[in-house]
Formats: structure tokens, C-alpha cells, sequence
């Protein structure tokens, strides 16, 4: 009996050793191209697209995520990209202010200065085990509970889709697909 019980225990400590090896593969291999509505991690920071339309300055709800918005040239639109940034690690983290739209030609445009209750801080700082937007902030009790992000974008770029957003942070560049 013993020669049977030694191959049965060792073939078990062998599918437990091949779970764990995969599990903690798992954990390091993640994906640096995701879908809008799938979390984007690069590094200890998760990022997640939560909805991206196109803004109207003459609709109610618009109008407060344009407040100090600056002038839409003609011709172009306000693409409102509004995201949730979890930090999981145990140090601060920086929202990266290099992200940028590109369309399916290469044209690439960069977030606009905005500075309101719901707008993306580049640049800005999201402590360990933070989010932003905080959670008592206009934006997350707001009805998409994300913070904007607002880029000026031009009809070629409404027509050359998917838009993509590209993150840039630790050492990596995730790009989210965006569901317009």
C-alpha cells in the first residue's frame, strides 16, 4: 500500500505546486491594451474608463462638467473621457498628465486645461489605497462617478474611431479602447 500512496501524494503535491506557480504568473502578466469599463493596471494604480461620450455645452448635466472649459473651436467637439484611478499599493502614485487621445490615423490630442468639481487633475497625487475621484467628491456622487478628463477633438477624429487612450505610467504606456 505504501508504494501506491507515495505517486498519489506526489502527484497531488505536484497539482498544487503547478496552481500556485500559475496563480502568482497570473498576478504579473496583465494586459496593457483593455476594453472601456475594464480596469487598466500599470504598476500598483488601476485605471478605468468608466464612460467616454461627446459633451453639448447647451445640455444641463454637460454644463457643469464644462464649467471653465475653454473655447470649442469650430468645427471641433468636447469628448468627455471620465475615469476612476484606484491606487493599490502601499506608496502615493501620480495621475499621469502625459495620456492622450489617437484616432485610427495617428492624430493624437491632448487633454484640455479644465479645472472645475469633475475634472481630472493631472499631474495631481492619489495616496496609497486612494481613489479618485474621492470618495465625497462632486464626481463620484455624480450620476457617472468618474472624474473628466476633456479633450477638443475634430470631425476627422469622430469618424477615424476607435479612439484609444493611452496611459503612460510606471515604466509602461496601457491603452484603453474607447466605446463611442
Amino acid at each position: 500500500m505504501r508504494t501506491r500512496r507515495l505517486p498519489a501524494i506526489l502527484v497531488a503535491l505536484a497539482i498544487l505546486g503547478a496552481s500556485a506557480l500559475a496563480s502568482g504568473c497570473s498576478s504579473a502578466n496583465h494586459s496593457l491594451a483593455v476594453s472601456e469599463g475594464a480596469p487598466l493596471t500599470l504598476g500598483d494604480v488601476e485605471y478605468n474608463v468608466v464612460i467616454t461620450r461627446y459633451l453639448n455645452p447647451n445640455d444641463v448635466e454637460d454644463k457643469a462638467y464644462l464649467q471653465g472649459a475653454p473655447k470649442l473651436p469650430r468645427g471641433d467637439n468636447y469628448l468627455g473621457v471620465f475615469m476612476q484611478i484606484h491606487n493599490t499599493g502601499g506608496s502615493a502614485a501620480t495621475v499621469p498628465p502625459g495620456m492622450k487621445v489617437i484616432d485610427t490615423e495617428g492624430n493624437q490630442f491632448d487633454p484640455a486645461p479644465l479645472h472645475n468639481d469633475f475634472s481630472l487633475d493631472l499631474g495631481s497625487r492619489v495616496g496609497a489605497g486612494a481613489q479618485v475621484p474621492g470618495p465625497e467628491s462632486p464626481a463620484a456622487n455624480g450620476p457617472i462617478q468618474g472624474s473628466v478628463m476633456l479633450f477638443l477633438v475634430n470631425q476627422a477624429a469622430v469618424e477615424n474611431r476607435p479612439l484609444e487612450l493611452m496611459v503612460p505610467a510606471a515604466g509602461e504606456t496601457g491603452e484603453i479602447q474607447l466605446d463611442l
